[in-house]
């Protein structure tokens, strides 16, 4: 099944893919299918075999687990031009996580017996695949560092901006666009994502409304002022305290 056209710019956004050689662009959109799900639908859940690696074309997806307690964590939330499931392909081993649609969510899908088939078959395209990998073990560093290092407004400017960004996937300002970026996001979800309480993250988020730097609407952030947001992330490091209590912590 061909790659529709108007979904070419969904993965024209994708840097990782974007600096994939030509060969192994073509094989992904060849090998591909298209796939839709409705709203809240699961695609795979944790410790499932893999099916393929994916790009999100439209809507978006949560990724988590639900926790023993029966709470709910939420690690990404991934939007068009996003590709994932490069772990599962690397290792063999089952997927790390829930996949849930949020709204309808159309994704294209490349099959993993034909990929890997076609990846053992022109083996030095495996080095792009690990790349994809690399990219997403970097982030993974950085929060985990912001958690130690930075108090909940500065990671949470900084993680509007990653989730913006595509997880340094996309630019956060496509040519063209006229409008702030808006995150399709809701607090609910965005405090699953940062480990506090939605009353801990809009007291934050109201904080940053309050200095210009974003605008909360319905079901939605506008980041209004992105270079504020990614200074405050980097110049609270600075600031804090290691011994300073953490405003999130034990919540």
């Amino acid at each position: 099944m061909a790659l529709p056209d108007d979904d070419h710019p969904a993965l024209a956004r994708s840097r990782w893919f974007a600096g994939c050689e030509p060969e192994l662009q073509a094989a992904l959109r060849a090998l591909g299918h298209g796939l839709s799900l409705v709203d809240g639908e699961l695609l795979f859940h944790q410790g499932q075999r893999s099916a393929g690696l994916c790009c999100v074309l439209s809507g978006a997806l949560h990724v988590g687990r639900l926790q023993p307690d029966g709470t709910q964590s939420l690690l990404a939330w991934l939007e068009a031009g996003h590709w994932f499931g490069e772990i599962s392909l690397l290792d063999g081993q089952p997927r790390t996580h829930d996949v849930r649609s949020d709204g309808m969510t159309r994704l294209w899908l490349v099959p993993e017996v034909a990929l890997v088939g076609w990846l053992d078959e022109h083996p030095r395209h495996w080095r792009s695949i690990a790349r994809l990998a690399c990219a997403k073990l970097r982030q993974s560093f950085e929060v985990l560092e912001d958690i130690a290092r930075l108090p909940l407004e500065a990671r949470l400017a900084k993680r509007l901006l990653q989730v913006a960004q595509g997880y340094g996937e996309q630019d956060l300002t496509p040519p063209g666009a006229t409008q702030p970026r808006r995150l399709r996001l809701p607090q609910d979800q965005l405090a699953l994502m940062m480990g506090v309480s939605r009353q801990t993250v809009n007291k934050a988020l109201k904080s940053l409304e309050t200095q210009g730097h974003i605008a909360l609407r319905y079901g939605g952030i506008e980041l209004l002022e992105p270079q504020a947001l990614a200074a405050l992330g980097q110049n609270s490091g600075h600031e804090h305290i290691s011994a300073r209590p953490h405003p999130d912590r034990g919540l």
